[in-house]
């Protein structure tokens, strides 16, 4: 599914609907639908949910060995003077009084090497004024992962009121494609928000463009 930007996946602090609610709708079996993944509620884009228990092992498994490729769009503030490049820096999970949050762990102590591991390949698609386009392809999937990965490198993106600034048309991250190897193979896209179309017009991005 093309999930909006503001919806929860499943219920949690947040108060209202969540994409889970809508289950029932979907399918009268007894078991499922489920989940195979997630994405921030903040986050627009691609969701994969299985109606069935076989369908739901591949992808979970497709998930697990990394053979599922997720990819982003994502505005960021200045953005890298490269053209592309790649980010290995392992993230943890830190909670504090006021909330969690995901912080870059440079050093992992040896058992959390694995665990804690993070790697973002990135593209440049466009440049506007004080803004940067970028396509990213997440090699693992930790939580947070995009929008630290680019915080960390000094290009928050748009939005983040996490770990960046806040921004009326809310976090500028879309999950754009998801690749997934089954049989046969199952590629979707979805396309960017209304929310996120001034600044994709602002890089260059082109709504009717093939």
């Amino acid at each position: 599914m093309n999930k909006p930007a503001g919806l929860p996946v499943h219920a949690g602090p947040r108060t209202g609907l969540c994409v889970e609610d809508w289950f029932p709708q979907l399918s009268r079996r007894a078991d499922g639908p489920w989940l195979v993944h997630r994405l921030d509620a903040d986050t627009a884009g691609c969701l994969a949910i299985a109606l069935r228990k076989q369908p739901l092992l591949a992808m979970q498994q497709a998930f697990a060995n990394h053979t599922a490729r997720k990819t982003y769009w994502a505005i960021v503030r200045n953005g890298p003077t490269e053209e592309k490049g790649r980010i290995d820096l392992p993230l943890v999970r830190e909670n504090t009084p006021s909330g969690w949050h995901m912080r870059p762990d440079p050093a992992p102590k040896p058992a959390n090497a694995a665990k804690n591991a993070a790697t973002t390949l990135w593209r440049v698609l466009g440049r506007g004024k004080g803004l940067c386009w970028l396509e990213l392809t997440l090699l693992s999937g930790r939580t947070h992962q995009a929008r630290v990965h680019c915080a960390a490198m000094g290009w928050p993106i748009v939005g983040d009121a996490l770990y960046g600034k806040a921004d009326a048309q809310g976090l500028h991250l879309l999950a754009q494609g998801l690749s997934l190897p089954l049989d046969p193979t199952i590629t979707v896209t979805a396309p960017p928000p209304p929310s996120m179309h001034a600044a994709l017009r602002a890089c260059g991005w082109e709504p009717d463009a093939p």
